[in-house]
């Protein structure tokens, strides 16, 4: 089947890369041939043998996320990992139409010298890009939940210190994560609600999503260590 998505004319030359060597690197991982036009129209076909249809499925998401400003080597890592999302925010509906808030919002999320945007990388696991009138995330199904909700409380007006300490709280349920923890059972053998099923878009602890400064550090790391305890003793 033909597809096509537009990507902003700056941003054609990260697409395309120095000789073509970005254009070609996702042909050759995707076995498709993608066509650019001067407006940023690209186009591909994603039919074909010696197509992987998961590969197809994921190619959308890595030219949209050269399209809103990833370099071309993070937009890659679409294909690596199986739990691995983009998600894009528009800035416009979270602080409104006027170009100064909209300048405000991206300066809160970036930080002095970009500080607040690579703790957010950091604490949450995953990648960050503010570009234009949107911020985007990659990152897997546990980290890019936190990271999304860090960048809407910094969108909502939340002191950075108290965004800081969201993240920072936690840590803990993404260090469960990486030792490769199933956290659906943790998340039910604590009843904080019902087991995540499939990519689930906020797999966060009720408390954090409900009132982030009312979740203190210490008591989301007892319960997470508590919870990790019981999945292991059972495991």
């Amino acid at each position: 089947m033909l597809r096509s998505t537009r990507i902003p004319q700056d941003r054609i030359g990260a697409f395309v890369g120095k000789n073509g060597s970005s254009k070609k690197a996702l042909e050759e991982r995707t076995h498709m041939k993608f066509d650019i036009d001067k407006e940023g129209e690209v186009t591909w076909n994603d039919e074909g043998e010696e197509i992987d249809p998961l590969v197809a499925l994921r190619t959308i998401d890595v030219v949209r996320a050269i399209a809103r400003g990833f370099s071309h080597d993070k937009a890659m890592r679409l294909f690596d990992d199986d739990d691995m999302y983009l998600e894009s925010i528009n800035i416009k509906e979270a602080v409104g139409d006027r170009q100064s808030q909209v300048q405000r919002a991206r300066g809160r999320i970036i930080g002095r010298d970009g500080k607040t945007r690579r703790i957010i990388e950091d604490l949450a696991d995953v990648y960050v890009s503010v570009y234009g009138n949107t911020v985007s995330i990659i990152g897997n199904s546990v980290g890019l939940p936190v990271a999304k909700h860090a960048i809407g409380m910094l969108l909502s007006g939340s002191e950075h210190a108290t965004v800081y300490h969201y993240l920072e709280s936690q840590r803990p349920r993404l260090r469960i994560a990486e030792m490769g923890f199933d956290l659906r059972g943790i998340r039910w053998s604590l009843g904080l609600s019902r087991p995540l099923e499939g990519r689930s878009r906020s797999p966060l602890p009720d408390c954090a999503i409900t009132a982030s400064a009312g979740c203190s550090q210490s008591s989301v790391r007892g319960s997470l260590t508590s919870g990790a305890e019981r999945c292991s003793a059972t495991a």
